[in-house]
């Protein structure tokens, strides 16, 4: 066990300190306030406080861990052996950062309850994040220092390397948003000869052909490639999450009526194979009613209670989203992630428990941040699927180094093939093969 003595515990230091000891490093932690029993014990110990004791590790804390509610910070970015972080303390210590007050600040998503613009579709952009801005999003930092704080450790008490080399394993999740089940089937009347409409007007000839083909099964939707998924999952071991919008018709939410009978039928198999999660449509971050609604209409299909969702467009309002789900029952929440750019939004590759820092709470769900999108890659960043697979492989390969959890989000259309999506199959099933456990 290892043990901190700290002159105050409050609820951002036993969240955060879970999160660094419990959740990554797989180490029981304990804190104290009684100098005498940090004195008297003989295993792992370090403090975290203003002023050193005496001789022992010790880690000088600055106020944020102690504090509540939101403030403006001074964020200054050194350098750590190569890694980079904020909050320093002691520019000549070996660890020159109070690296937990930083882990905080980035996971709980400090920097988003301050003021900031928001991108078109009203989302905390990626820009604004000092993750970003100093060139460190692609990296899971706070996994990174608790890793480089856990050597730091085995170096000063040697005799305890078997407690602290307590390894979790990596771990690879693979996760599908069914934004749209089908490109030309199962649309209705009105939505299909508005489609036939618009490709006469643009001339698509290709468009149209292809459109009646796949209307009277002359040949398949391109979007529906759910056997291949599921197929991959099988051949490859992989952990597979399918997101399902159930919206009515919006601007932003697309999909088939989540009343059309091939539509359930098709969720009820998906189902039947791997685990499925609500996709809850773009208005629903200040609408709970719809959620409730949407929530709902899935549970009715899949005949089993829905406690996993990520939110359509990416869209979180930081913590009216969680405390929204908690409402309706959710438990894990897989949104933790940027639309314009790859990486780690919450500076963790690690799930977490979101902390609300309104009521200064932690809050029971739980965040599984993933790392990329294809559509990241692809239409805000336009790389090719040669350098799309080579960025998610050095993505995979940070969360292997600290053996988190990797989570990549690609959607039906993507995994097709067709079109502008061409190569993209095989970027995919090359993904699955070369993270699978399977020997």
């Amino acid at each position: 066990m290892l043990l901190v003595y700290t002159h105050k515990i409050t609820p951002r230091i036993s969240y955060t300190f879970k999160h660094v000891f419990t959740r990554i490093l797989n180490i029981e932690v304990e804190l104290t306030t009684k100098i005498e029993e940090f004195i008297a014990h003989t295993g792992i110990k370090f403090s975290y406080t203003k002023q050193a004791l005496g001789k022992e590790l010790f880690i000088k804390s600055t106020d944020l861990l102690f504090d509540q509610g939101i403030d403006y910070l001074d964020i200054n970015i050194v350098d750590w052996n190569g890694v980079p972080c904020f909050f320093q303390n002691n520019s000549n210590a070996e660890i020159p950062c109070d690296i937990f007050s930083a882990s905080f600040y980035l996971i709980s998503r400090y920097e988003e309850y301050l003021p900031h613009v928001k991108d078109e579709f009203e989302r905390f952009p990626a820009e604004e994040s000092i993750a970003f801005q100093n060139k460190f999003l692609d990296k899971p930092v706070i996994d990174i220092w608790a890793y480089k704080f856990k050597d730091h450790l085995i170096q000063l008490f040697p005799e305890f390397k078997s407690q602290l080399n307590t390894k979790k394993q990596f771990k690879f999740i693979s996760t599908i948003d069914v934004d749209m089940a089908f490109k030309y089937k199962h649309k209705g009347i009105i939505r299909t000869i508005g489609g036939i409409i618009n490709d006469l007007v643009h001339l698509n000839l290709k468009d149209i052909i292809q459109r009646f083909l796949i209307i009277f099964n002359i040949k398949k939707d391109p979007f529906d490639t759910f056997d291949e998924i599921i197929a991959l999952q099988k051949k490859y071991n992989i952990t597979t999450l399918f997101f399902f919008l159930m919206s009515e018709y919006t601007t932003y939410d697309k999909n088939i009526s989540a009343g059309n009978i091939n539509y359930k039928l098709l969720i009820k198999n998906v189902a039947d194979y791997a685990m499925v999660g609500i996709h809850p449509s773009y208005f629903t971050p200040k609408n709970e009613l719809k959620l409730k609604k949407e929530k709902k209409r899935l549970e009715d299909i899949v005949n089993f209670p829905i406690k996993k969702s990520r939110q359509h467009y990416l869209r979180l309002d930081l913590p009216e989203t969680y405390q929204s789900l908690v409402d309706v029952e959710i438990v894990e929440d897989y949104t933790m992630g940027y639309a314009s750019h790859y990486g780690f939004r919450a500076g963790t590759c690690t799930p977490f428990y979101f902390y609300d820092i309104d009521f200064e709470i932690q809050i029971p769900v739980k965040v599984f941040p993933f790392a990329v999108m294809d559509g990241t890659l692809k239409d805000y960043l336009n790389f090719t699927p040669k350098k799309s697979y080579d960025i998610i492989l050095r993505l995979a390969q940070e969360v292997k180094n600290v053996n988190g959890t990797f989570i990549t989000l690609f959607h039906n259309e993507s995994v097709s093939g067709e079109d502008r999506w061409r190569g993209w199959n095989k970027l995919y099933e090359n993904l699955l093969k070369k993270l699978s456990t399977k020997v």
